[in-house]
C-alpha cells in the first residue's frame, strides 16, 4: 500500500500533505511555488509509494467553482499524461485556510509565523487530506 498526497493548488503557491504508508495519518509536507510543483512530484514519486492523490475543489458558498479552477483542471491534465498510474480525486477545500489559520493560532506561534502563507497551505493540504481519510472510511 502506497501513500496518498494531497494538493492544496494555488496561483502562486501549492501545500502539499502526505499519508504514512498505511493510509491513516496525514502529515504536511512543503509548500512549493506552483511553477515547480510537477518538478516536485517527480522527485516525491520516485523516492515514495503514492497510489493517489487529491487535489483541492475550490468553490464558494453557493457551490460554485472559484477562478483558480481553470487553472487547476490545467494542472490535472498534465498530471495524468506525467503520472498516469496515480488515481486523482478531487475534494472540497471550502473552509481549509480558515481553520488552518485558527489551528496554527491555536500552535502557540507568533503572530509573524501565523500569518506566513506557505504554511498556511500546508497546513490546509494537511486538513483535506484529513477530512478525505475520514470519508473514506465511512
Amino acid at each position: 500500500m502506497g501513500q496518498i498526497l494531497a494538493i492544496d493548488y494555488g496561483k502562486a503557491r501549492c501545500g502539499m500533505a502526505a499519508t504514512d504508508d498505511m493510509q491513516i495519518i496525514a502529515s504536511g509536507l512543503d509548500t512549493v511555488a506552483t511553477s515547480s510543483v510537477l518538478l516536485f512530484l517527480k522527485k516525491y514519486f520516485n523516492e515514495n509509494i503514492v497510489d493517489e492523490v487529491v487535489i483541492g475543489l475550490p468553490t464558494d458558498l453557493k457551490g460554485n467553482a472559484s477562478e483558480v479552477e481553470t487553472d487547476i483542471l490545467k494542472f490535472i491534465a498534465l498530471f495524468r499524461k506525467e503520472f498516469p498510474e496515480v488515481v486523482v480525486h478531487r475534494f472540497d477545500e471550502r473552509f481549509t485556510s480558515k481553520m488552518a489559520s485558527f489551528f496554527i493560532s491555536q500552535s502557540g506561534k507568533n503572530r509573524k509565523q501565523r500569518q506566513e502563507k506557505g504554511l498556511i497551505d500546508k497546513v490546509s493540504a494537511t486538513i483535506i487530506l484529513q477530512n478525505f481519510l475520514e470519508q473514506k472510511t465511512k
